[in-house]
């Protein structure tokens, strides 16, 4: 049914894709300009009109959770992945993925840290099952340290994440910080 300006509202389809292409287009915005970015330049790059930011987004910080949301589901399907696929080394590809996305500037969960209900640690927290999973399957494999703990794995991630965060962390710094923690995950050969 047309509305009455003779066009047709929005389909549940439309809405979807509309979501999507704002996260993404929110995403690569905040990351680029941090967070006095405006919800106006989100929608323009979204290709959407800034009501419908407002209507999926009432105010940018729903934006900014929804991005750290869809970031979180993403690690966790890698991590998920990671363990099927390469038990003796997922832990540690799983520290380099989780590192590179924080110092690439692309996470926005430093936005959020000031009045912080999802700070890096609280938002590793949440992956903790395909972490103890990613953990389990490389000490099976002999690869990860056996006396290594979950709440350990979690504390280390959080640690270079933030650092990772606070910028400055070139690929060669990025670089040496992954090859000691490696080190120190690493089991007995």
């Amino acid at each position: 049914m047309d509305d009455a300006s003779g066009k047709r509202p929005p389909g549940r389809a439309d809405a979807v894709r509309n979501r999507a292409a704002i996260l993404a287009a929110a995403e690569a915005v905040f990351a680029e300009r941090g967070p006095a970015a405006s919800t106006e330049e989100v929608a323009r790059r979204a290709g959407v009109a800034v009501g419908t930011v407002f209507r999926h987004f009432p105010a940018k910080r729903d934006l900014l959770v929804a991005i750290v949301k869809a970031l979180l589901a993403r690690l966790d399907a890698e991590a998920r992945q990671l363990a099927a696929d390469d038990p003796a080394a997922g832990l540690f590809r799983f520290f380099r993925i989780v590192v590179d996305e924080a110092a690439s500037g692309t996470t926005v969960l430093a936005l959020l840290r000031p009045t912080d209900d999802v700070r890096a640690g609280h938002a590793l927290a949440s992956l903790k099952e395909p972490i103890a999973e990613l953990l389990r399957r490389g000490r099976q494999a002999g690869t990860v340290r056996p006396d290594l703990g979950i709440a350990e794995v979690i504390a280390l991630l959080t640690s270079v994440t933030e650092g990772a965060l606070a910028g400055g962390w070139d690929i060669p710094l990025r670089n040496q910080v992954l090859r000691v923690v490696t080190d120190g995950l690493r089991g007995p050969d």
